[in-house]
């Protein structure tokens, strides 16, 4: 996630402030003025923590991405019933996929992107999301908490039940598969090579 490609999100989570700010803090924004809000947030997380989300492209177009930061860049997280969040894990706050790619596996593959970059990183011991349970939940934008079903299918597992907002977890020092089959795939390309000597030259014999 950068600053340019949040320019490309469209409305409304180009400024959306759902996890950004606090309840009484984002009812004074000025609607006209919650985008500059949204992107002088990212660009702190930016400065402060680096990068912090993934985006889905096709045909150089954005059409999904996820956001994921430590619990003190999103104060909005401290509404729902299950918070706090775990002082080990980050937050996954939102996931979003235009309605016409969800369902084609592009959600896991921001997830597996956030992991990849965490692992990569060092020192986040997990993940943690509120999952949204309802009947108007999903990856379309209708709501700004993840599906609890969708996390559960991609590696979340519930940390704090809730009947319609449940806190989940995903371990990344414990799902050693995952991490082994994400490095492979990201240091494949950058992991040295062994040294295999080359065999010396057969002595002649006369």
């Amino acid at each position: 996630m950068t600053l340019d490609r949040l320019a490309e999100l469209s409305a409304p989570c180009r400024s959306c402030l759902f996890w950004e700010l606090d309840p009484v803090r984002r009812d004074r924004v000025p609607p006209a003025e919650r985008a500059a809000v949204k992107e002088a947030w990212v660009s702190e997380v930016l400065r402060e923590w680096g990068s912090c989300g993934r985006v889905a492209v096709v045909d150089d177009r954005v059409v999904g991405y996820l956001i994921y930061v430590p619990a003190r860049f999103a104060p909005g997280a401290e509404s729902f019933p299950t918070a706090p969040v775990s002082e080990d894990a980050v937050l996954l706050t939102t996931v979003w996929l235009e309605p016409a790619y969800a369902g084609g596996g592009l959600g896991r593959m921001l997830v597996q992107g956030m992991a990849r970059d965490l692992i990569l990183r060092g020192g986040v011991k997990a993940v943690e999301a509120f999952g949204d349970v309802g009947p108007l939940s999903g990856l379309n934008g209708s709501r700004c908490a993840a599906p609890a079903e969708f996390l559960a299918h991609v590696g979340f597992k519930t940390h704090r039940a809730h009947p319609t907002a449940p806190r989940l977890r995903m371990e990344l020092s414990s799902a050693i598969t995952w991490r082994d089959a994400a490095l492979e795939k990201v240091l494949g390309v950058v992991r040295p090579r062994r040294h295999v000597p080359h065999p010396a030259p057969a002595r002649r014999t006369h």
